[in-house]
């Protein structure tokens, strides 16, 4: 789990174009693998750390509504799981890609909130705060959705086929 979480807070502090990430990807294939709870705790936890070291900036006040959406990503890993698509490979990728675009909008909606939330407290209405929010996040959230997307639908299988190989190899050896 150690591994995992600075392998994915590694890839999060690389230089990258601002909401294409993969924190997502990995905290949902760590709900998938390895249950909703872990799964969640892992993207709680994750999102914790990388308020305090994002390349971006502190997170601040919105630290608890990323750590809240980054959870429902690892929860749904693991619920999904049990219902994850048995039809043909393209279906699958299809499935999965649309998933991860439907829980990054999740996490957007969440995050704009908290960001509303967190003007409020500057005096700024909280209806006047939300629109602003998810106006001028509307260009990142569009970036955001489709990279995730994109990244769902490519590198989800391809890492459950590897991690698969590595824990048969581990039970028996």
């Amino acid at each position: 789990m150690a591994i995992l979480s600075v392998l994915c807070l590694a890839i999060q502090l690389a230089p990258r174009p601002p909401n294409v990430e993969f924190t997502s990807l990995f905290t949902f294939l760590v709900g998938f693998v390895l249950g909703s709870l872990v799964g969640g705790l892992f993207g709680a936890f994750v999102m914790f750390v990388n308020g305090f070291l994002s390349p971006w900036g502190f997170a601040g006040l919105n630290m608890p509504f990323q750590m809240f959406g980054m959870a429902l990503t690892g929860l749904a890993g693991g619920f999904y799981r049990k219902f994850a698509c048995k039809g043909h490979f393209m279906d699958f990728c299809i499935e999965i890609s649309v998933l991860g675009a439907f829980l990054t909008v999740l996490y957007d909606l969440i995050t704009n909130f908290g960001f509303a939330v967190f003007q409020t407290l500057n005096g700024v209405p909280f209806g006047t705060a939300l629109f602003v929010a998810l106006a001028f996040g509307t260009p990142f959230s569009v970036v955001h959705i489709l990279s995730n997307a994109v990244v769902f639908g490519v590198a989800f299988f391809p890492i459950i086929k590897a991690v698969d190989k590595v824990l048969v190899v581990n039970r028996v050896g």
